[in-house]
C-alpha cells in the first residue's frame, strides 16, 4: 500500500507527463515490489517552471535540470535494500520509456512506517492484524 506523491516541471504536456510518470512509478512498484496491480494511490503536482517552484542543485555530481522530478514513496517497512534499489532502477527506467524523463533527472525517497500508520477510509486501521502489502 504505497502512497506516491510526484512532483515534476510543467510543460505544454503536463497532464501527458505527469500521467505518465505515476504509470511509471506503479509499474515499478508492482514488478520489483510485488504490489497488487490496483493498489495505485498517487498525488501527481505539475510546478510552474518558470517561476521555478522545484529547487535542486547538482549534489553528488548528479547534474539535474529543469526537468527533475521528485518521487515521494511512502510505504511499510520490510523490503530489503536489494529491493529499494531494483525499485530505484526500474523508477528511472520507465520514466525515461514512458515520459522521456532522463534517469538522471529521477529524485526518489522511500519513508517507511508500520501497519498501524494507515486507514485506507472508513476511519479504520485495515492492516492491523494483517499481512497485506
Amino acid at each position: 500500500m504505497p502512497f506516491v506523491r510526484i512532483d515534476a516541471h510543467g510543460g505544454d504536456t503536463d497532464d501527458d507527463r505527469l500521467d505518465a510518470l505515476g504509470r511509471a512509478v506503479h509499474d515499478a512498484l508492482v514488478e520489483t515490489l510485488g504490489i497488487p496491480s490496483d493498489d495505485r494511490f498517487q498525488v501527481l503536482t505539475a510546478h510552474d517552471a518558470a517561476r521555478g517552484t522545484l529547487r535542486h542543485d547538482d549534489y553528488l555530481g548528479v547534474r539535474r535540470d529543469a526537468g527533475i522530478v521528485f518521487v515521494a514513496i511512502t510505504l511499510r517497512a520490510g523490503r530489503t535494500t536489494g529491493r529499494k534499489e531494483a525499485l530505484y532502477r526500474r523508477i528511472a527506467q520507465l520514466a525515461e520509456e514512458y515520459a522521456g524523463t532522463e534517469p538522471r533527472n529521477v529524485f526518489v525517497t522511500l519513508t517507511e512506517n508500520t501497519s498501524a500508520d494507515w486507514s485506507l477510509g472508513d476511519g479504520l486501521a485495515q492492516y492491523v492484524g494483517s499481512g497485506s502489502c
